[in-house]
């Protein structure tokens, strides 16, 4: 009797496995009992785990702890930070325009707390990099705005030059917000460096739990209306009773930050054997945004004539987990608006895949999903995939 293959993830982008100093933990919060906000004993030792996370994510991100505002995810810690109502340290603050890129995710592009007539949007190049010229252009228009702009893009995986958007924003007297969600555990974070007002983070894309994100503050002395209200949680910033299981998971990850940052290499060097073999078997193969600075384990490819819709089933029967974008829109494979924006043909975005390694990969995973994948592209387009001899 023949034992079938263990499934093949290559999805990280969208949800990492849990790691095993995440799961240790999270099980550890779990047998104790007791609110955080309680005052007697048990409460107190749940209350130590929320605090101990929150001086782990802030030491990774060079920060106070004061500064970290744990919320149910990314999105929320996306929706949070942007409000037309900031406190700073010289009074309140007000900004009139919302500034985000073309590329950005959605719980960016919706908007927040800004009116759909409040926002405008940079454009990208070819590659997905902002266009810092048009920036220039419309932080010259109006009063202040925030500018929120993710670190690297879920779908491709290109890095926004950051530090330069800072400087501008700085010099415009505006706020800004980074999504940072693909960025953390690949690349150093640091929103101080970025002149970055906050960043957005999730747990699940680094190896903790799904539910669970946060909104870091360069400065606990500059921050967004609370969003979520009725309770004197995360120092009034967030209402509602903190999820300790899932904190003290992303606490433990954050405690070995440094770790997952040196599995880039190796996501590098496997991301390249990806490519280069990938272009061995399909010579048609586009890969998007590779002329650009790119996280070291993200490849989004389109092989012509291979219709993403049906490769995707197709690599799942197979065993293989692969995304065509955002899992956040996820149900239904159209085009993507990342790709739209870069200028790609129709035809060719409705094509493209998107493979995204973390720390589970090995070099046999990315070989065997080489062979799975030359099956597919030749049963889905013949011509498309380069024979040998």
């Amino acid at each position: 009797m023949t034992t079938a293959a263990p499934r093949l993830y290559l999805d990280h982008n969208a949800t990492a496995p849990l790691r095993p100093q995440a799961r240790t933990a999270m099980l550890e919060a779990l047998e104790l009992t007791g609110n955080p906000s309680s005052v007697h004993g048990d409460g107190r030792r749940a209350r130590g785990l929320v605090e101990a996370a929150r001086e782990a994510l802030a030491a990774a991100c060079g920060v106070k702890a004061r500064s970290v505002i744990f919320t149910s995810g990314a999105t929320e810690a996306n929706t949070l930070a942007l409000s037309q109502a900031w406190q700073g340290a010289d009074g309140p603050i007000y900004p009139e325009r919302l500034l985000i890129s073309a590329v950005e995710h959605p719980s960016v592009r919706s908007g927040g707390r800004f009116s759909p007539r409040q926002i405008r949007t940079i454009e990208v190049d070819a590659d997905g990099r902002i266009r810092l010229d048009h920036l220039d252009q419309l932080l010259s228009e109006g009063g202040p705005a925030l500018v929120s702009v993710m670190a690297a893009n879920n779908e491709t995986g290109v890095i926004q030059p950051l530090a330069e958007i800072g400087a501008r924003v700085a010099a415009s007297g505006g706020l800004f917000h980074v999504d940072a969600v693909q960025a953390a555990g690949r690349l150093p974070v640091a929103p101080k460096d970025w002149q970055a007002h906050a960043i957005s983070l999730s747990a699940h894309k680094v190896g903790g739990a799904q539910g669970m994100g946060a909104l870091v503050l360069a400065s606990s002395a500059v921050a967004p209306s609370a969003l979520l209200v009725g309770g004197g949680q995360e120092h009034h910033r967030r209402a509602g009773t903190e999820n300790v299981a899932a904190i003290a998971g992303f606490g433990a990850v954050a405690r070995e930050i440094a770790d997952c940052h040196a599995e880039s290499a190796e996501l590098l060097r496997l991301r390249n054997l990806f490519e280069q073999g990938l272009h061995h078997i399909c010579r048609s193969a586009v890969v998007f945004g590779d002329a650009a600075l790119r996280l070291p384990n993200t490849s989004c490819f389109a092989v012509p004539g291979v219709p993403a819709e049906l490769a995707l089933i197709a690599c799942d029967l197979k065993g293989a987990s692969v995304s065509s974008g955002s899992a956040c829109s996820s149900g239904k494979v159209g085009v993507s608006h990342v790709l739209a924006a870069m200028g790609v043909d129709e035809t060719l975005a409705r094509c493209a895949i998107r493979v995204s390694f973390g720390w589970t990969t090995t070099e046999a995973d990315v070989a065997r999903f080489l062979d799975l994948w030359g099956e597919v592209a030749s049963r889905l387009n013949p011509a498309a995939v380069q024979h040998a001899a």
